[in-house]
């Protein structure tokens, strides 16, 4: 669980740096360009650590942890961005260990039970409800974006937790990053074509932005993240990431300024009290499900 929660406290300043980022340059750069940044950190670690090349059998999985979490969360995300708030985005990513445990389950890895169920929607349910009260009662254009975004990172969530049992966490993300880079380096060579200076006089804040979900986001926290779902389960652990909204709320007070406000905290406690009681209800292993 403390791996999950350095893993979810990394993540949690995504968004705040994605925007600062996106404020200068495309989000299809933002996004792609941090997966290659990433993928040339990978190779260099997974050559430091003379790991094996991973097993034909894993390439699908890996492939979706690619699909998923490399290439589909960030360029939705970016996207997103560029007109959401990033306290606001970062609520809605908070349905995110439902989503998590839901293709978990679907694919028959894990098995929780019904009370850990009714405390995975409850959370989720506070949520969404924090959202809906934050925006009006209505829900912004981009928010479908950040939906798609949460069912994509799930997916990846899942395999990759899975996957990391056996593999490792750090080679999972690091293969599934190298296995992005025939998809993304065209794209990203596309979108800096005849733009390179403006993009070297962006300024600090924005390459600042960048260098942090390009380091921090994409590669150093799913080591954290990875490792401590094959500790723990991808169910359970994941259900730590319903403190991310709020850890964002406070990163993008701290990097942009925007408002905290008495209901956020609020939510917070309500929410982090439904983590607690879900941690305490029974999952069932992939052995105890066969």
């Amino acid at each position: 669980m403390l791996l999950g929660l350095a893993g979810v406290a990394i993540f949690s300043l995504t968004l705040p740096f994605t925007r600062m980022a996106v404020a200068a340059f495309e989000p299809s750069f933002v996004a792609l360009g941090r997966a290659l940044v990433a993928a040339l950190l990978a190779g260099l670690w997974l050559l430091w650590q003379r790991a094996p090349l991973p097993p034909r059998a894993a390439l699908p999985q890996l492939a979706v942890v690619s699909l998923g979490c490399v290439i589909g969360f960030p360029w939705l995300t970016s996207i997103a961005m560029r007109t959401l708030p990033a306290s606001h985005g970062a609520v809605l990513v908070g349905v995110l260990p439902l989503a998590t445990a839901l293709f978990s389950a679907l694919r028959g890895y894990e098995k929780p039970s019904r009370g850990f169920w009714l405390m995975a929607v409850l959370g989720s349910s506070l949520v969404a409800g924090f959202a809906l009260q934050q925006s009006g009662g209505s829900l912004h254009a981009a928010d479908l974006a950040v939906f798609a975004a949460v069912l994509l990172a799930a997916m990846g969530y899942a395999e990759g937790g899975r996957l990391s049992r056996t593999m490792g966490g750090q080679q999972v993300i690091s293969w599934a990053l190298l296995l992005s880079v025939p998809l993304v380096l065209p794209v990203v060579l596309w979108e800096c074509r005849g733009s390179w200076d403006a993009m070297l006089h962006a300024g600090a804040r924005a390459w600042g932005g960048f260098a942090y979900v390009s380091v921090f986001s994409m590669f150093i926290g799913f080591f954290f993240w990875y490792r401590g779902m094959a500790l723990g389960g991808v169910a359970r652990v994941g259900q730590v990431q319903l403190v991310q909204p709020f850890l964002s709320i406070v990163g993008a007070a701290l990097v942009l300024g925007e408002t905290i406000e008495l209901s956020n905290i609020l939510f917070a406690l309500a929410v982090i009290s439904v983590v607690a009681m879900g941690r305490k209800m029974q999952i069932s292993s992939e052995k105890d499900v066969q």
